[in-house]
């Protein structure tokens, strides 16, 4: 066996097990995209908290094992003692199962969450990492802050069912001072169901009436008002059937 065959026979495994390899990918990109729209309203007496679910990785691949949430807050303090960065400022606020939402509600791809530990003249300020199933971490969300305020009144509330439509009369309520009244949002939902999150009008009602005429006859419906001066509201109901 001359040199030129021995070698040849070397070399082939070697060239045998060569393969095209795709770019490394490093771990860190395969961790939850950061929650980026976390936004807190306050509700009457409680703030509620939304966010939607990623749907992608840190390095743009699908998402496809999340296993849940972990939502944090913490009160602000004045600004010679506050200190975001120091170990026990948030507190693990509640801790969400993807597969069991419990006291969490669902519209699509939104969370909503509400928080009930609130105190007037308190600021609070959120943040909500979410999780893989092997526990991999997403980096921090946006931060979310809101100062938890009086809510004004109610507005005085008339309704009337008529034919094909339920028309909703609304005297202005009175707000504090320093307030300034945005309108008024109109929420329906049909017996049986929850209050939705969100309302029939696009934008605040100014006026004094509003005119709900997507209904359908024989339907009872429940109707929540709710006042809006920077967020702040209290909530009025009523039962109409229309005729």
């Amino acid at each position: 066996m001359n040199k030129a065959t021995l070698l040849l026979i070397i070399m082939l495994p070697l060239l045998a097990a060569c393969g095209k390899k795709g770019p490394l990918v490093p771990p860190e990109a395969l961790v939850p995209a950061a929650v980026n729209d976390l936004f807190v309203a306050q509700k009457g007496e409680y703030f509620q908290l939304s966010w939607s679910e990623p749907t992608r990785e840190v390095g743009g691949g699908r998402l496809t094992n999340l296993a849940g949430f972990e939502l944090f807050r913490r009160e602000m303090l004045p600004p010679a003692e506050d200190c975001e960065q120091c170990p026990t400022a948030y507190r693990l606020l509640k801790k969400i199962d993807q597969d069991y939402l419990r006291d969490v509600d669902r519209r699509g791809n939104l969370l909503l969450v509400n928080d009930n530990g609130v105190e007037t003249g308190k600021t609070y300020q959120y943040k909500v990492i979410s999780r893989k199933k092997d526990g991999t971490p997403s980096p921090e969300s946006n931060r979310a802050r809101r100062q938890k305020v009086n809510p004004p009144l109610p507005p005085e509330v008339k309704a009337t069912s008529q034919a094909t439509s339920i028309v909703i009369e609304l005297n202005p309520a009175q707000v504090a001072p320093a307030a300034v009244l945005s309108g008024y949002n109109i929420y329906r939902w049909r017996t049986g169901q929850s209050i939705p999150p969100f309302p029939l009008n696009d934008k605040p009602v100014t006026g004094s009436a509003f005119e709900d005429q997507r209904v359908e006859r024989g339907v009872t419906y429940s109707y929540a008002v709710r006042t809006w001066s920077r967020q702040r509201e209290k909530m009025w109901r009523a039962h109409l059937p229309t005729r």
